[in-house]
């Protein structure tokens, strides 16, 4: 099982992003898959998640720390069967064995990593749309927090276990849904919704992700105890591997 998520939010400078992403995804990734423990690699691009989540966003506390990344319009994610596999040797190292690999990356602008472990799934009504532990869909949206004091980590598990990943299992449009914690990297918590495409996760997730909005619900508790990372929660599609 893919348990072990690498997570890299970063941003691209517009004279050198179409020769960055030409080798990411000619060169790059295509080499990523074949290092021992990998499982599949996976490149968003952050589009937005329409007028009720910017609402949202404007509402969210932000981390201001100067050693956080402040990227926030693309997401690459390489997952694996443990996050360890991130750590024997160490990926960054890895990395810096290749000198084009290094001058390639060094291109990306405010870039933030973290590695993750899964904490708990669940399977959406469309699920069988991909392979078991392979290519997440070809919508996401991910947030990452922390929250604000001790006492709200028995709350925000609680919502999650009863509320959201309840009314993920669901939701017409929803492939996955996992609720992750972090081996490394800023912020503790983070949670991945996987979705048949962005239209359906606009037509059947948008509104129940509104009610955070609506003081009577438990979800505006949660917003209002957490501290979100830069451009979190980030909403795309997929540009490798190409959606069909």
């Amino acid at each position: 099982m893919d348990q072990g998520i690498r997570a890299v939010w970063y941003d691209l400078p517009e004279d050198q992003k179409d020769d960055y992403i030409d080798w990411l995804h000619g060169t790059y990734l295509p080499e990523i898959l074949q290092r021992p423990g990998i499982l599949w690699a996976a490149h968003y691009e952050v589009t937005g998640g329409g007028k009720h989540m910017d609402v949202i966003a404007d509402h969210l506390a932000r981390v201001d720390l100067e050693e956080v990344g402040k990227g926030k319009d693309y997401v690459l994610l390489v997952g694996a069967g443990s996050p360890h596999v991130f750590f024997k040797p160490i990926y960054e190292e890895m990395d810096a064995e290749n000198p084009k690999t290094q001058k390639m990356l060094a291109i990306r602008l405010e870039e933030r990593i973290n590695v993750f472990t899964e904490e708990a799934r669940v399977n959406g009504p469309d699920f069988d749309t991909r392979i078991h532990d392979s290519t997440p869909g070809p919508a996401i949206q991910m947030g990452s927090f922390c929250t604000m004091e001790l006492e709200n980590e028995w709350d925000l598990a609680a919502w999650y276990a009863q509320y959201r990943m309840p009314a993920m299992a669901r939701m017409p449009g929803s492939i996955n849904t996992r609720k992750m914690v972090s081996v490394a990297g800023w912020a503790k918590h983070s949670v991945m919704y996987e979705f048949t495409s962005l239209d359906a996760r606009q037509e059947h997730f948008q509104n129940h992700e509104s009610l955070a909005m609506d003081k009577t619900v438990w979800t505006n508790k949660i917003i209002n105890y957490t501290i979100h990372a830069p451009g979190s929660p980030s909403v795309g599609r997929r540009i490798w591997p190409e959606v069909k």
